[in-house]
């Protein structure tokens, strides 16, 4: 039986992952400042603490606390694809101009996944700062510019070296890892 009350906890920490419904878009790193500035009105509305956070060109990964008593991560995540594609429509940059009334660019549901204890958190830390690397963006996480990698370095944390594991809800395959996209 799933436990769904589980997901629910009032100031846990989760780690998401977000995407565009155009897999081969690259408006999130075309328009970066723009997700910064939605992600910074979200905080400002429903507080959160962003613990680490990587942007690729067509998705994204993000490690959030939520305050004591609070677990209302869809109104969070709805804010940010809101006042993004709000951003796009007003920049009136080629390719982002978005058609119609409400065209969608991001897929409707999110990954959330509520970490655990220390070790999956230091383990999805790694994961997202060392995504660009798995996708073959760059050849090391510190080259990756949209990445809170660089936060870490300056407070003294280490780069990741090689590409961390898989995040724990994906079981190995034959005994190897596959590639997560």
């Amino acid at each position: 039986m799933t436990h769904y009350r589980d997901n629910r906890v009032p100031g846990g920490t989760f780690f998401f992952t977000v995407r565009l419904l155009d897999r081969h878009s690259t408006l999130l790193t075309d328009h970066f400042s723009a997700f910064g500035e939605a992600m910074r009105q979200a905080r400002i509305r429903k507080p959160f603490h962003v613990d680490a956070w990587v942007v690729l060109p067509s998705h994204a990964h993000a490690i959030w606390t939520l305050p004591p008593g609070d677990h209302d991560c869809a109104m969070r995540w709805r804010a940010v694809k809101i006042a993004f594609s709000k951003a796009l429509n007003k920049s009136c940059a080629p390719g982002a101009r978005l058609g119609g009334l409400g065209e969608a660019i991001w897929e409707r549901h999110y990954r959330d996944y509520r970490i655990g204890d220390d070790q999956e958190y230091t383990a999805l830390i790694d994961y997202v700062h060392g995504n660009p690397v798995r996708h073959g963006l760059c050849g090391n996480a510190a080259e990756w510019p949209w990445s809170s990698l660089h936060r870490f370095v300056a407070a003294g944390f280490r780069a990741p070296t090689t590409p961390p594991p898989l995040p724990p809800w994906i079981p190995p395959q034959n005994g190897h890892e596959h590639v997560l996209r």
